[in-house]
C-alpha cells in the first residue's frame, strides 16, 4: 500500500454546500477501495498562480491518505468528470507504508492537538454602588487625588534609568556638499 497527496482546486464560486458532495465522494472512495484517510486538509479561498479555466482564484483542499493505484485512477476519473474541480495533483508519499503505524501516528497526533483556548470572560460592568462610591471618593478630597499622580522629580529618575539601560547608538551626520 502507498501514501498519496492529493490538492484539489474548486471552483471558488460555489456555495459551500454544492463543494461537501466533491468532498464526500473522495472520502468515499477510499473507503469503498480499501484506503485510509489520513488527514483532510481544507486551505480555503486563495489566490491561482496562473488564471485555470478563465478564474484567477481557487478553493484549495488537500488529502493525505493510503490506498492502492486503483484507488488513485478512480480519484483522478472522478475529477476529471466534474465540472466543479479546476485543477488536482496527486502525488506519492511513500512507496511502502505500513497501514497500522500511519493510524497509530494519527492518533498520537489527534492527542497531542491542543484544544482550542477558552474565551476570555466579558468585562464585568461596575455595579451601580461601586460606581457611585467611585465618583463620591473622587469628589470628596482633590487634594489627595493630586498627591497619587507622580510629581516631575520622582518621574525624573525613572526616565534617567531607562534611558541609561537602552543602549545608545551614535547618530551619524551627514555633511552637506
Amino acid at each position: 500500500m502507498r501514501r498519496y497527496e492529493t490538492f484539489v482546486i474548486v471552483d471558488p464560486d460555489i456555495s459551500p454546500e454544492q463543494r461537501e458532495p466533491v468532498v464526500a465522494r473522495v472520502k468515499e472512495l477510499i473507503v469503498q477501495q480499501n484506503g485510509f484517510l489520513v488527514f483532510e486538509d481544507v486551505w480555503g479561498d486563495r489566490k491561482l498562480a496562473y488564471e485555470i479555466k478563465k478564474r484567477e482564484r481557487g478553493f484549495y483542499i488537500r488529502f493525505d491518505y493510503c490506498g492502492l493505484s486503483e484507488l488513485v485512477n478512480e480519484i483522478d476519473r472522478v475529477f476529471r468528470i466534474d465540472d466543479r474541480v479546476l485543477k488536482y495533483m496527486t502525488v506519492v508519499l511513500d512507496k511502502d507504508v505500513d497501514l497500522e503505524k500511519v493510524k497509530e501516528e494519527k492518533a498520537s497526533a489527534e492527542d497531542q492537538r491542543e484544544p482550542e483556548p477558552e474565551p476570555a470572560p466579558p468585562e464585568t460592568v461596575e455595579k451601580p454602588e461601586t460606581a457611585a462610591a467611585s465618583q463620591a471618593e473622587a469628589e470628596a478630597s482633590p487634594e489627595q487625588a493630586v498627591e497619587t499622580q507622580p510629581s516631575v522629580e520622582d518621574a525624573a529618575p525613572a526616565a534617567a534609568a531607562t534611558e541609561s539601560a537602552e543602549p545608545k547608538t551614535p547618530v551619524e551626520k551627514k555633511e552637506e556638499a
